[in-house]
């Protein structure tokens, strides 16, 4: 069984952020193979079922971005899982708007989510699927840059970004 988690942050104020990605992804994995995130669990919001060969759990911390770990811990801890089964998906500013990259294990990078995962499970070696939002022009805009929304002229772009990351997903589950 695979654990993949969405970052994100929870309820309507978020939705469509950049932030969210994560969110958006694991929406369109689920619809994709026609499963719901339904199941409300303390700290997340989940849904299982199968991709190809592959048990699979859904989830969407409800913790806020910073304390995403709270939630993967519970998780992990609720489904008998470990850091191997986890498979992360979240938004990276070094990215361009719509590169998806692959990461098998590693430092957060600077993102707090990811810290925080890190910091829950002693240990960075789970998958992530950084998804690229783009950069703001200076350092002190990217705290309004991640939660303010795309604009029209990207949405296409974030199609793409969350097609191929949905794509990613797929691929890897085949793998392992």
């Amino acid at each position: 069984m695979k654990l993949i988690v969405g970052l994100g942050n929870p309820g309507s104020r978020y939705d469509g952020t950049r932030h969210n990605i994560g969110f958006r992804v694991l929406d369109a994995l689920g619809e994709a193979h026609r499963f719901v995130v339904h199941q409300q669990l303390p700290t997340a919001e989940c849904g299982e079922g199968v991709i190809g060969a592959q048990q699979v759990i859904l989830a969407k911390p409800q913790t806020y971005m910073n304390a995403s770990g709270r939630a993967v811990v519970d998780l992990c801890t609720h489904f008998s899982l470990t850091p191997h089964d986890l498979i992360v998906v979240h938004d990276d500013l070094d990215l361009p708007l719509s590169r998806i990259q692959f990461k098998m294990q590693g430092g957060d990078a600077g993102h707090y989510g990811v810290r925080s995962i890190i910091e829950h499970l002693d240990t960075g070696e789970f998958t992530r699927i950084r998804v690229g939002i783009g950069r703001p022009v200076s350092k002190d805009e990217v705290v309004a840059f991640v939660l303010s929304p795309f604009s029209s002229d990207e949405l296409p772009l974030v199609d793409v970004a969350v097609r191929r990351a949905v794509e990613k997903i797929e691929s890897l589950l085949r793998l392992i």
